[in-house]
């Protein structure tokens, strides 16, 4: 039977403004378990700007837009118009600011980072805030992760500034459309938390590819960054569930729990190390709590519509997964298999439908050039009805 885990990835803080206090992170540490990391892992490159962009903000058209406009619109407009950097959203890879901008190609952390580093290479005051909205959830084989979003205000810089009462120094920069984040609550982060959500991410991704030692090392330095942030102590306890140190990857869970009782990514992660050591009777009453919680866990509907699909049971599938697209109406994958169904029962117009709906919401260019393939198949189906 496959054991889940789940991890917090891009951005999930805890829903509070004043949060518990830290672990003691230096106990949680065990670096003799480890073999040393791949690469060098260092808070200064996440932000470092390469010559290359120095080289594109000192572009005629560049630094002209920001002499017409203002330096904030005319760097929002250098990175992010259609004719310019042309940049591309994909939840492949976490980048730092010189690697996203030389792949033009990142996820909405990168982005962020990026966008920051420019900024401050041209003397703009800038503020992080996370949104506290509720979670997405992807998943990876038998990780699950759970997703949150941050975004950038721009200040003009302190000579622009007319008066105190100049709202117009003031630009935010989101990568969500405003209607997704209306009325949801801001906090405001500091700059370190988004070194640690960095580092957290590019642990979750060494996870997902099976580099331990190097997934170790991340989480670590995402502690050390901000001891403050939890999601990065709950990475560290998979890694080491997944490492097979079991007392270590409870004593970070717990470390967790006690400060987070209600986090339910922590208490089923926690539940599972129980269980791994035999300890099943703690186990029960955290899972009944975790059961309070959350009545119907992330991918609960999705994995029994996988089930009744692998069961030739394709009108159950079907319900399964529109059950997960009730509550996450845009996750490809949801939306993907739910056009298989369709397609299996003979819903042709259906599958045609969500297919493009997960094409349009692919988050990599696998994914998308996979959902493309299928799409062109499914519409070759009906091609000669369309003749009459």
């Amino acid at each position: 039977m496959k054991r889940w885990l789940i991890l917090s990835l891009c951005l999930v803080l805890a829903a509070c403004a004043a949060p518990p206090p830290a672990p003691q992170a230096d106990k949680l540490f065990s670096d003799r378990l480890f073999a040393p990391p791949s690469q060098h892992i260092s808070a200064d490159d996440v932000f470092a700007v390469s010559h290359a962009m120095r080289q594109y903000l000192a572009r005629d058209e560049n630094a002209h837009q920001m002499r017409v406009k203002g330096i904030q619109q005319g760097l929002f407009d250098a990175l992010y118009s259609k004719n310019q950097l042309q940049l591309e959203y994909s939840s492949e890879h976490t980048r730092n600011a010189a690697e996203t901008f030389a792949a033009r190609s990142g996820n909405c952390l990168s982005l962020v980072i990026m966008t920051a580093a420019f900024a401050k290479e041209l003397g703009l005051p800038v503020r992080y805030q996370t949104i506290l909205m509720d979670q997405a959830w992807s998943r990876n084989d038998d990780l699950y992760f759970a997703s949150g979003h941050v975004n950038l205000t721009l200040g003009k810089r302190p000579s622009a500034i007319r008066t105190p009462l100049d709202h117009s120094r003031l630009m935010t920069i989101d990568f969500l459309p405003p209607e997704d984040t209306e009325g949801q609550r801001r906090l405001d982060i500091e700059e370190n938390t988004v070194v640690a959500m960095y580092m957290n991410n590019q642990a979750a991704e060494a996870l997902a590819m099976h580099r331990l030692d190097d997934a170790y090392w991340w989480a670590r330095e995402a502690i050390r960054q901000d001891p403050g942030f939890l999601a990065s102590y709950n990475t560290l306890g998979v890694v080491y569930r997944r490492h097979g140190n079991l007392q270590e990857a409870e004593r970070t869970f717990r470390q967790v729990h006690d400060r987070e009782p209600d986090n339910t990514v922590v208490i089923f992660n926690l539940i599972g190390v129980l269980n791994d050591l035999g300890k099943s009777a703690e186990a029960k009453p955290l899972a009944a709590r975790l059961a309070q919680l959350q009545p119907e866990a992330p991918f609960q509907a999705f994995n029994l519509g996988m089930a009744a699909m692998r069961a030739g049971d394709y009108k159950a599938a079907k319900l399964h997964f529109s059950r997960e697209i009730a509550r996450d109406p845009y996750y490809h994958e949801f939306q993907y298999w739910l056009g298989i169904a369709c397609l299996r029962l003979g819903e042709i117009d259906q599958a045609v439908k969500h297919l493009s709906i997960a094409m349009q919401n692919s988050t990599t260019s696998n994914d998308h050039d996979l959902y493309a393939a299928k799409l062109d198949r499914v519409k070759s189906y009906r091609a000669p009805l369309l003749i009459h």
